[in-house]
């Protein structure tokens, strides 16, 4: 069980993290004196190390059950060297319980790399973002964006997961999601976990509208799920109010069965320490009955990520 002093007791998965060791010079968009397009601008500030014991660190006072983590855009010359020094990384330290590998559905070699991917027993799923159009007004139905979820190639190689048992990590912006309910309407073995909450990318409220909709119509397929997560905006302050409404809209759509939590750390940490994060999530939720918390924070991505916990009930 999971506690904070002067908090009541509850347990906690983090359904996404990351890890990284910047001295075997595998994650390019990591290395000094580079810095690739973000949607959270300058992240110089995450690049460090990141290791088990890094992460327990920062989680103090709290005490996390179980975490996964979500591969970290490693270099794709190497394409399964992140799976196995994870896999090095877990039997050094017990930690991640779990991990999403990496794959580029659209290329030529999609099938022999996911059978090659889900041979590893900590991979659950892969993780490929799909090309999307810049802005909400660009995307248009019926549209076959060469690399995105209605591209042929993506989908011949998607069509791939379901004979592995693996499923989907999708990140997108938000005004994507029609295509992930498509997607999962016509591969409905496959399940599609939405990262860092659809990226709704704003507080806008006229944002949050055009956000809002499109998640009820993903949240409409039941074999999506979703992550809340990655809620930093730039140039804006991380308050535990502007969380309220996207953490809560994630729940209300999809369900506290079909929703987890997940802290996107160390890069959320450019926003808000890994202790006030949880406590954010803790105070938004809590008048949420019993259920859908254990459910939330829990629950919900052990069942995702098939994580055995005592006491979870």
């Amino acid at each position: 069980m999971t506690r904070r002093a002067g908090a009541e007791t509850v347990q906690i998965v983090d359904a996404h993290c990351h890890m990284w060791d910047l001295s075997l010079g595998k994650h390019p968009w990591l290395a000094e004196g580079v810095l690739h397009p973000h949607r959270y601008g300058d992240y110089s500030a995450v690049k460090r190390d990141y290791l088990p014991a890094d992460y327990r660190a920062a989680t103090r006072p709290w005490t996390i059950a179980a975490a996964v983590h979500m591969e970290a855009e490693w270099t794709p010359e190497d394409p399964l060297g992140e799976a196995r020094w994870i896999a090095d990384l877990h039997a050094k330290t017990g930690f991640p319980a779990a991990m999403t590998a990496q794959v580029w559905l659209d290329r030529p070699e999609a099938q022999d790399l996911i059978a090659a991917q889900a041979a590893f027993p900590l991979v659950r799923s892969l993780r490929h973002k799909p090309r999307a159009f810049a802005r909400a007004a660009d995307w248009h139905e019926g549209h076959a964006l060469p690399g995105s979820m209605r591209c042929p190639e993506f989908r011949r190689g998607y069509a791939g997961l379901a004979a592995h048992g693996l499923h989907f990590e999708l990140q997108t912006p938000f005004w994507h999601l029609p295509d992930a309910a498509e997607l999962a309407r016509d591969f409905p073995d496959t399940m599609i976990v939405i990262n860092h909450a659809g990226v709704p990318g704003s507080r806008d409220p006229a944002v949050l509208a055009q956000w809002r909709r499109a998640l009820s119509v993903a949240a409409a397929r039941p074999n999506i799920r979703i992550k809340v997560s990655g809620l930093g905006v730039p140039g804006e302050a991380w308050t535990t109010e502007a969380q309220r409404e996207v953490i809560l809209t994630c729940i209300e759509t999809f369900g506290a069965g079909r929703a987890m939590f997940a802290s996107n750390m160390p890069v959320d940490g450019m926003f808000r320490s890994f202790p006030d994060l949880i406590a954010d999530f803790m105070a938004v939720t809590s008048d949420l009955p019993e259920a859908d918390r254990r459910a939330f924070f829990a629950g919900t991505a052990a069942d995702t990520y098939g994580l055995d916990l005592p006491g979870l009930t």
